[in-house]
């Protein structure tokens, strides 16, 4: 007697990093996400043990986008055995053509720059995966389009569906031998100034939803305002604007917006540096992928224009001598590590200058820290004072805010079979499951870290 489908939770259900499930029908295993754990060093920690399911034992990976929290994983699991497709939309596949690669050499980085300075438990400090390794997972990425039904081992049948949110982010919608299930991936907003707003939700039996906002909403104010404000304070005292920002997605965000700011003269006409190779490199995949985003020719080329380019080790660090007026767009966007750490260390113990966090600070992150107001930051094994005024621009994320997710779900035609709440902190998915109960009177709740659920009968 064959066994029924079923849904594992191997990430995502206690934290808002490490998505992935684990979908077996009559047979096979299908992982939908392959994202990396962040934050707090018990997560952490996580991707360092074998992973849940023998990685040569999956025959195939559908990835919803190329954030790390999202993809980051894949290099790890391709290393240690993992042989079938990674689906992705043509976006996606072109963005983790530059993410991967350079995590990779990032965590090779990092783990040198440990030793230098013994800051590491381990000698010598050894990283999650190499740059090589990276390059090699490239190989198994299958581009797929958006409305584009394709089939996977098990019966299962897959569509990728518009998410907004980034450039290539997908729903994923899975027809697992006659049981509908839809991950919602990460939910872009339906007036983001990039990218067009997430395909509504289609009957399905089983949601699988996002809730990283679950418990909050974004501020009614006007971030491109917002960001001037702090920009025209921090320009008259000569202080540096720190803008910690993911390099692919909220980049592009806010050198719109500041572009809009020069060229209606809200803000002075200071330097500004972008200083991340892999932000540089993403402008070609916007250019590539116009239909999915809402900027014109003429924005596409103002914005870029406004920002001068920082590929170099020594040109970044050249920006650390350089002092204020100027602002400086880097990576990463929770201060868990890249070339904004070295910047926090030259310029973070100065009054005068300012670090933007342009979004949502995952709990245990350096960002997260900050938002809540500690005045000292561990990097690299040296405590750095913080004495530079933090700003937290929550208007600038990308995520749907638990309105819009309520908003979303509401205009489905039919209410699921089951909700489950998940990719969110603690709080912010069980407010989330409270909303859905409470507004919607569906039948939701939120999984256990490891547990398996029945698609012929979920509870």
């Amino acid at each position: 007697m064959a066994h029924p489908p079923t849904l594992q939770f191997l990430g995502a259900t206690d934290t808002v990093t490490g998505s992935r499930y684990l979908i077996r029908s009559q047979g096979h295993r299908i992982l939908v996400e392959c994202g990396l754990f962040q934050g707090y060093k018990r997560l952490r920690d996580r991707n360092r043990i074998p992973f849940q399911a023998s990685p040569a034992s999956i025959d195939a990976v559908i990835l919803t986008h190329a954030h790390l929290d999202h993809s980051g994983y894949i290099p790890a699991l391709v290393r240690d055995g993992f042989r079938g497709p990674v689906y992705a939309t043509p976006g996606t596949t072109d963005l983790c053509k530059l993410l991967l690669p350079d995590i990779g050499y990032l965590q090779e980085e990092e783990a040198r720059f440990a030793d230098r300075r013994a800051s590491s438990t381990h000698h010598p400090a050894e990283p999650l995966y190499t740059a090589e390794d990276a390059v090699r997972s490239l190989n198994s990425f299958r581009a797929q389009d958006f409305d584009s039904p394709f089939s996977l081992p098990g019966g299962i049948e897959a569509t990728f569906l518009p998410a907004g949110h980034i450039l290539g982010a997908a729903q994923a919608h899975l027809n697992v031998a006659g049981h509908p299930i839809h991950f919602t991936g990460d939910l872009g907003r339906a007036h983001d100034p990039v990218m067009y707003p997430p395909r509504g939700l289609e009957p399905v039996n089983i949601l699988v939803t996002e809730s990283t906002y679950g418990n909050r909403e974004h501020p009614q104010g006007d971030p491109e305002a917002e960001l001037g404000a702090i920009i025209n304070r921090v320009a008259k005292r000569q202080g540096v604007v720190m803008i910690a920002a993911f390099a692919v997605g909220r980049a592009e965000t806010i050198l719109i917006h500041l572009s809009r700011l020069l060229a209606k003269h809200a803000i002075p006409p200071i330097p500004i540096y972008l200083n991340s190779p892999m932000a540089i490199d993403a402008s070609d995949m916007y250019q590539r992928h116009r239909k999915e985003h809402r900027l014109t020719q003429a924005e596409f080329e103002a914005m870029y224009k406004v920002a001068t380019p920082v590929r170099s080790p020594d040109d970044s660090k050249l920006l650390n001598l350089r002092g204020g007026p100027m602002i400086i767009i880097s990576a990463s966007g929770m201060l868990t590590g890249g070339r904004i750490l070295h910047h926090l260390e030259s310029y973070g113990e100065d009054r005068r200058n300012a670090i933007v966090l342009s979004g949502y600070q995952a709990g245990g992150t350096r960002g997260a820290s900050l938002a809540a107001g500690d005045t000292h930051l561990r990097i690299y094994g040296r405590d750095v004072r913080i004495e530079a005024e933090v700003i937290q621009v929550e208007g600038l994320s990308a995520h749907a805010d638990s309105n819009e997710l309520i908003q979303w779900m509401k205009a489905a035609p039919t209410a699921p079979a089951m909700t489950y709440v998940t990719h969110g902190e603690a709080d912010a998915s069980d407010a989330l499951r409270a909303r859905i109960k409470r507004e919607l009177g569906w039948k939701v709740r939120v999984p256990e870290h490891m547990e398996t659920i029945s698609l012929e009968q979920p509870r």
